[in-house]
């Protein structure tokens, strides 16, 4: 009894010590990141790897459509490159959308880690980077090949040094070369990082590998999430959301059955795959569907090929959540991100006041390109934005917060420092949260124009504008979120590419979350002190 005791403690040491080397793989990409998007928002994953190509722990910073979707990309790599063919200082890298993290924007990068000679784990990591070529982050491409740039899985480096061939090939290809190649620097290094770091681990505590700590973790994981599903009870439960789409609305539909000791979920009656680039390949409906189910059923239970294994996922090949190569999905997040909220409407059933309402959800990303009228020089901004989230049982929404992807909103001060757009006005919107006991997070109202004497655009990819953020338990809709002009208020198209005159302002309303439970059961206190605030009008 005492050695078992005793070998839970190593192996609880240990693990916070593998949780730690992650940790720092993910603070090197932040620190050393070129893109906004990585190094002010978190847009990003890290995590360590058997070599096998099974995720044995992730970094806590990240998204879950990076780090559920990175969990079966190593998988990819291996079968290109199989494990007994990588040496040290081999770095491998892909933006396959189907292979990788769902749209080209996301590098992914693979590196082997070798401790006397044997290959004892692989780390990868992820990033959004500014630009990859194409038409630019936009849902305009009608398939794959009109969205930029497009890297198979391969070699990029060899003995630590990077191919400057394919270097080469990156830099000919988008529009910002120094933020890009730096990005890719900074995956690579993160890999490194997250190597020696591994190593001296294994030197401190007296290993020759992974291997006993690796399966103890996943068995250990996967133990868990079936314990907690076996508290539940067995069947089959059903619930859909209907979202704006582009030309016409999207149905989303969704099928949870629980067998006792794991759990399955299926998207058959899903609206078709779309003619423009808002599908979401299989990896990225995996992802955010699984983090959806986990976020109430064994929220605490490790995030690894162990408990990730339980959860199993399926949508019809050419429905928008399984489109096929070529199909355009540069804008995959504008739907993948929808699916825990279409879950939460099973789940709901299944666990009564345990489930939020609906959110925002999809981001609300500002997306702007120029010329600059005095150098000549192109300009590109990508700020990420959130709208509210979903009330909570026992507690309001959050609002301005990006539930399920994780984002940071960014600061407008490093935006304007890059570029010549001006941030005239960034508040919280009143009466956008849903009534109801606990009351939806509020969206934004965002105002912004540009300093250059030249028109620039805007490329919106925003949902909830016709479709809002349902309540639950008798709670009110969050409001839907709107896109126009300062000047006249003429609406431009939420999902497309806008043109914003020279001198002329854009105003975004961002949606708020749906309220949680019956309004009229609201705290007095709370419902005067919001009225008091200006954020609520009526009661």
């Amino acid at each position: 009894m005492a050695d078992d005791a005793l070998a839970q403690i190593q192996r609880q040491v240990m693990w916070q010590r593998l949780i730690a080397v992650v940790e720092e793989q993910a603070r090197t990409l932040v620190r050393s990141a070129f893109s906004t998007s990585t190094r002010e928002a978190g847009d990003l994953s890290a995590g360590v790897f058997d070599p096998q190509g099974r995720m044995l722990a992730q970094a806590v910073t990240g998204t879950p459509g990076h780090i559920n979707s990175m969990a079966a990309s190593v998988g990819h790599f291996l079968t290109e490159f199989p494990a007994d063919t990588m040496a040290p200082g081999d770095v491998f890298l892909t933006n396959d959308p189907w292979k990788g993290t769902g749209h080209l924007f996301d590098f992914v990068v693979v590196t082997p880690a070798f401790f006397r000679g044997r290959l004892v784990a692989l780390f990868a990591c992820t990033a959004h980077v500014v630009d990859i070529g194409g038409i630019g982050f936009s849902t305009e491409g009608r398939e794959i090949f009109h969205e930029g740039l497009y890297l198979p899985i391969l070699q990029l480096g060899r003995g630590g040094v990077l191919d400057e061939t394919v270097l080469r090939i990156i830099r000919a290809n988008v529009r910002e070369p120094v933020q890009v190649i730096g990005d890719v620097y900074s995956l690579a290094a993160c890999n490194d990082i997250g190597g020696r770091r591994l190593v001296e681990m294994l030197e401190e505590y007296g290993l020759d590998s992974l291997e006993e700590l690796g399966a103890s973790i996943l068995e250990r994981s996967r133990a868990a999430m079936v314990e907690r599903i076996a508290t539940l009870p067995r069947g089959t439960w059903s619930s859909s959301m209907r979202i704006d789409g582009v030309s016409e609305p999207i149905e989303l539909v969704c099928t949870l059955t629980i067998d006792g000791r794991s759990l399955s979920v299926d998207f058959t009656g899903t609206s078709a795959a779309q003619p423009h680039g808002i599908n979401v390949p299989m990896a990225y409906t995996d992802a955010y569907t699984s983090f959806g189910v986990r976020c109430i059923i064994g929220p605490d239970v490790p995030n690894n090929a162990g408990s990730l294994d339980v959860v199993r996922v399926t949508a019809p090949e050419g429905c928008v959540l399984n489109a096929p190569h070529p199909f355009a999905v540069n804008a995959r997040h504008v739907v993948g991100q929808m699916l825990p909220d279409t879950v939460f409407g099973c789940l709901h059933q299944i666990v009564p006041g345990r489930v939020p309402a609906e959110g925002t959800s999809s981001l609300w990303n500002i997306v702007a390109n120029g010329v600059s009228s005095s150098t000549g020089r192109r300009w590109g901004l990508m700020s990420f934005h959130s709208g509210g989230a979903g009330a909570r049982p026992g507690a309001d929404g959050l609002s301005a917060t990006a539930f399920p992807s994780g984002v940071r909103n960014m600061p407008v001060e490093i935006n304007e420092a890059i570029t010549p757009v001006v941030f005239w006005r960034k508040e919280l919107r009143p009466d956008s949260g849903g009534a109801g006991r606990y009351r939806g997070g509020h969206g934004q109202i965002v105002e912004l124009g540009s300093l250059d004497d030249e028109p620039f655009t805007l490329a919106c990819t925003y949902e909830r504008v016709r479709h809002p953020a349902r309540g639950r338990e008798g709670g009110g809709p969050g409001a839907c979120g709107s896109v126009r002009l300062a000047s006249s208020g003429e609406a431009l198209v939420a999902v497309g590419r806008n043109v914003v005159p020279s001198g002329e302002r854009v105003v975004l309303e961002f949606p708020g979350g749906g309220g949680y439970g019956d309004p009229a059961a609201r705290d007095p206190a709370q419902a005067e002190a919001e009225r008091r605030s200006g954020l609520v009008s009526g009661p």
